[in-house]
């Protein structure tokens, strides 16, 4: 399913089961503190990837229209489309907009040179002399973590950056394993943020929710919730609707939730049901839990987690 079709959906989806009330993205945007970090952030975060499919203009126009929304908390990535989500979001945010944003970007490197460089190579696109927070990317395998903690490894360097104001906090993400997320957490207290799916059917197979998010939450660390939809596997396979993944991610009580959108209509879409729905309650979760754990879950929807033998 295209992305243009599973907002329609959603929106329809929405309707369909009766949301009290409209739509809108009008209205103030909840807002939310990044655990430890301080940061005051929205509640909804613009994904930076899907931003920049396509191209230069269509991104600036994104951003601005999400900053007139009240989105105030910007996703990036440093391989995002080899670089150009940095950019563009570079020539979005001139004219002292920058000022009015929070900038997350990240690095996939595991030595410390080279994650530096990437730092250096992002700040340089988006035209900044600073993040708000860079986040060590998408480890997926304790080899990856023995990597980062090790001599010369990547924690060096974030740890070097933060010292020198060249970001003013630091995270990591991950979608593949959980196990990995807590040697991560359990290698460094100096972690800020953490960022890993959050979606009703995590619960049901080598969870984050279950597994990591309590242990984020007792630290105190900002929680940054990601896959709400499982892109898009949930909804195309008809295991929820968009209202159903929305409410049980808010319900899960992460700080902010990055969603990914590629043109300004879907921006509006998605920003209306995150500034209009409500969270489901205990026993809505238990009864959504019961239903999804039934049909499929697991690696053949969550495709990024890894298989167990």
């Amino acid at each position: 399913m295209k992305r243009r079709e599973f907002l329609g959906s959603a929106v329809a989806g929405a309707v369909a089961s009766g949301a009290a009330v409209p739509l809108s993205a009008n209205g103030p945007m909840p807002m939310r503190t990044l655990g430890k970090s301080g940061l005051e952030v929205s509640h909804f975060c613009l994904g930076g990837f899907h931003m920049a499919v396509n191209g230069p203009e269509n991104a600036v126009k994104i951003i601005h229209r999400a900053i007139d929304l009240g989105v105030n908390f910007l996703d990036s990535a440093h391989k995002y489309h080899k670089g150009k989500s940095d950019e563009f979001y570079g020539l979005g945010l001139q004219g002292g907009l920058r000022e009015k944003v929070l900038l997350m970007s990240k690095a996939e490197k595991r030595d410390a040179k080279s994650a530096m460089r990437q730092l250096e190579e992002t700040l340089r696109r988006m035209k900044t002399d600073y993040l708000d927070l860079w986040q060590c990317h998408e480890v997926s395998r304790m080899d990856e973590v023995e990597q980062i903690f090790g001599p010369g490894g990547s924690l060096e360097a974030f740890v070097k950056a933060k010292e020198q104001g060249k970001v003013r906090h630091i995270g990591f993400t991950g979608h593949h394993d959980p196990e990995v997320h807590l040697a991560l957490l359990n290698g460094y207290d100096g972690w800020e943020t953490v960022q890993h799916p959050v979606n009703l059917i995590d619960p049901h197979y080598l969870s984050f929710v279950e597994n990591v998010l309590p242990k984020v939450d007792a630290k105190g660390l900002g929680k940054i919730a990601m896959k709400t939809n499982a892109i898009g596997a949930i909804l195309d396979n008809k295991v929820a609707t968009i209202e159903e993944c929305l409410r049980f991610a808010m319900s899960r009580a992460p700080n902010t939730i990055v969603s990914g959108v590629e043109t300004v209509e879907q921006l509006e879409q998605n920003v209306g049901i995150v500034k209009n729905l409500k969270p489901f309650n205990d026993e809505e979760v238990r009864q959504l839990l019961i239903r999804t754990g039934k049909g499929a879950f697991g690696p053949d929807l969550e495709q990024y987690k890894r298989k167990e033998a």
